[in-house]
């Protein structure tokens, strides 16, 4: 998943895409190895310093499927899911069933987000759709809605960007999802619209853009193949 910056004209064409959307909830789980374990993870680290009454923003939240993760295991928390792709956020609305009530959907990107402050925030496998800059920026802006000491987790692609290495993991990235029954053409085209994007970077890289975005402590917690996960607090 890559978008140039501008971030969003890319981002909404294919996110809009009544197709595009209908296919969403199969493809994280072939794509993203352990995706119901980053969930779990996810709630696990969170739950460490949120509060049981506690408020989590949730960047990127279009499917709704950590929504509902989190929604599921913690009772007392409350959600405020951002996302600018309209059709994501109607899934989104479906995924979380019971739990719509302790949930506030937002159309937008993170300057669309309410000020907080929030006790914890997420971004999962969205953050490699942007630019460094606009990715810092991102990062900055999510610190800045939190309240001090708060966890922040994000997940993204990001995997070893040296020549000699990068096509064996674009090579793991593919043959993952085609292990899970995914079709082997649709795996390589996703595949090469990877290898041709410029915003995957990495993974020390991606740290050096949660530490300048105001966070400390960062950690990694999740590698799977192209995927890595990290925590820190504001």
């Amino acid at each position: 998943m890559d978008i140039e910056v501008n971030p969003q004209a890319h981002f909404l064409k294919h996110f809009s895409d009544p197709a595009a959307v209908a296919r969403y909830e199969e493809g994280p789980r072939r794509f993203v190895p352990g995706l119901d374990a980053l969930h779990r993870m996810t709630g696990l680290l969170l739950a460490e310093r949120v509060p049981e009454t506690g408020r989590v923003l949730v960047l990127g939240a279009g499917g709704g499927a950590e929504l509902k993760a989190l929604a599921d295991s913690y009772p007392g928390w409350r959600f405020v899911g951002v996302d600018p792709a309209g059709a994501m956020l109607e899934l989104a609305a479906r995924a979380v069933g019971p739990h719509r009530d302790r949930v506030e959907l937002v159309a937008g990107y993170i300057d669309d987000a309410p000020e907080g402050p929030f006790d914890a925030a997420i971004c999962l496998l969205t953050l490699h759709f942007l630019e460094a800059p606009e990715r810092e920026r991102t990062v900055g802006e999510i610190h800045r809605r939190l309240r001090p000491g708060a966890p922040f987790v994000a997940a993204h692609a990001s995997f070893p960007q040296a020549a000699d290495v990068r096509d064996i993991w674009l090579d793991r990235y593919a043959a993952f999802p085609v292990a899970m029954g995914a079709d082997h053409d649709q795996v390589q085209a996703a595949r090469a619209a990877v290898a041709a994007s410029l915003n995957s970077f990495d993974p020390a890289q991606d740290e050096a853009i949660l530490a300048a975005g105001g966070f400390s402590d960062v950690s990694l917690f999740y590698a799977a193949f192209t995927w890595r996960g990290w925590v820190g607090y504001a």
